[in-house]
């Protein structure tokens, strides 16, 4: 692995603030000699599989992240300036368990956090800090904060809470754009780092890949503000030093060599993976079964007697047995229990239950299963003509075209008379 790695990214995905486009983010670290590259872009995970893709594509390794917002004070308090202003902070995945926690955090900042802007709080990063490297983030972190007012004391408070969050997985950032906070705030980091177990890592907070694309950032940042480049009060960068720097660059910057290392052993302990093309669903519990196909196959036998009689006619058992092995071969038994089961719920209840339709709906087996005790279902027809059967097609099997939607009540009495 290379010498250094970027583990402080923003691509377009930050909307309206960052300027690399991922494309062109993992293809010039590559053409650097980076062996790995992190995403970290402002409160959102959108760009993550776009991310990881082009980088298994260009042979390197990709390290999901997001730089989240950190409420004041909680993230239901929701009634001051300072509740709009929240801390930024820098979470990384180890692994795979890491990147459901940080998908969990995402999502709760803005399920539960929003408030400007979405935001999550100490209680969430101890709930789900699990698989998950931390870092202190730019001048708009909360440690920089600190210390930018002067409170060293509250300073190594804070490492130390942070500490106790994220273990040996904490670190203390070190970023140098040739601003004057920045400068200001140095000593005193290397300072509160000297705290046995608290570590360095230097990083750029890069928010476009090549130094001239800082024009193209700062019209982002314009139309984000709605201000023009000529205003002196726009929340532009004040340098065009946060680009996506060469290893020789980021170690001209003078930190000490333990920042740098640092960020190749954490690239080395973020390893997260994701497998395509499989369809994952969640597992529903039979309670007194030794597993779900023998109490799937027993409710739709069950209810084959129910709506049939006992015993069921030989084409309705071949068709039920035929749609049951198709549920079983396509992996989708727990899909039509938990169906079944929020259905029955809902139907005991008195809550009103939506249509169903496409083949699943439709099928024998769901029918029996009572995974389609619906209102207002919706019933395609079209005339006969319009109908075909492909060639080699199953028994039931059609193509229709020129078809008309009309909602009914099912009515199993009527059902029952159809069907003799």
């Amino acid at each position: 692995m290379s010498g250094f790695v970027h583990l402080h990214v923003h691509s377009e995905y930050s909307l309206l603030d960052g300027a690399c486009r991922i494309r062109g983010l993992v293809r010039r670290a590559k053409e650097m000699g980076q062996t790995a590259v992190a995403l970290t872009d402002h409160g959102v995970m959108y760009g993550s599989i776009d991310f990881y893709n082009e980088c298994v594509e260009n042979g390197i390794k990709a390290i999901i992240g997001c730089e989240v917002y950190v409420a004041p004070r909680t993230r239901f308090d929701k009634s001051t300036k300072s509740d709009m202003k929240p801390h930024h902070l820098v979470l990384l995945c180890k692994d795979n368990e890491g990147y459901k926690n940080l998908s969990k955090l995402v999502t709760l900042g803005y399920t539960e956090g929003f408030y400007n802007k979405p935001r999550v709080d100490r209680e969430l990063l101890r709930r789900y800090s699990k698989g998950l490297i931390c870092l202190s983030a730019c001048i708009s972190g909360e440690l920089a904060r600190t210390l930018l007012d002067g409170r060293l004391a509250d300073a190594v408070t804070l490492v130390k809470e942070y500490r106790e969050i994220f273990g040996e997985d904490y670190y203390i950032e070190l970023q140098s754009h040739g601003i004057s906070e920045q400068e200001r705030i140095l000593p005193y980091l290397l300072r509160v780092a000297k705290d046995p177990g608290t570590q360095l890592v230097a990083t750029n907070d890069a928010h476009y890949v090549e130094k001239e694309d800082s024009y193209v950032q700062r019209v982002l940042t314009c139309i984000a503000t709605n201000t023009t480049l000529d205003d002196k009060n726009s929340m532009q960068f004040a340098t065009d030093e946060f680009y996506l720097k060469s290893e020789d660059e980021m170690k001209a910057l003078g930190f000490p060599q333990s920042a740098y290392d640092n960020t190749v052993k954490i690239a080395e302990k973020c390893n997260v993976s994701f497998t395509f093309g499989h369809t994952i669903l969640p597992f529903f519990k039979a309670e007194g079964y030794d597993n779900n196909e023998i109490y799937f196959n027993a409710q739709v036998r069950k209810g084959l007697v129910k709506r049939y009689g006992d015993p069921v006619p030989k084409e309705v058992l071949d068709r039920a047995e035929y749609e049951m092995s198709v549920i079983k071969k396509m992996g989708f038994i727990d899909y039509f229990l938990i169906v079944a089961d929020f259905i029955g719920y809902a139907k005991r209840n008195g809550i009103a239950v939506g249509p169903g339709r496409g083949s699943g709906a439709a099928s024998l087996a769901a029918y029996c299963s009572k995974a389609q005790n619906s209102t207002k279902v919706p019933v395609d027809y079209t005339r006969i003509r319009f109908v075909k059967k492909p060639n080699g097609a199953k028994p039931g099997m059609v193509i229709f075209t020129n078809n008309y939607t009309v909602l009914v009540d099912p009515d199993e009495q009527l059902f029952a008379r159809v069907e003799a």
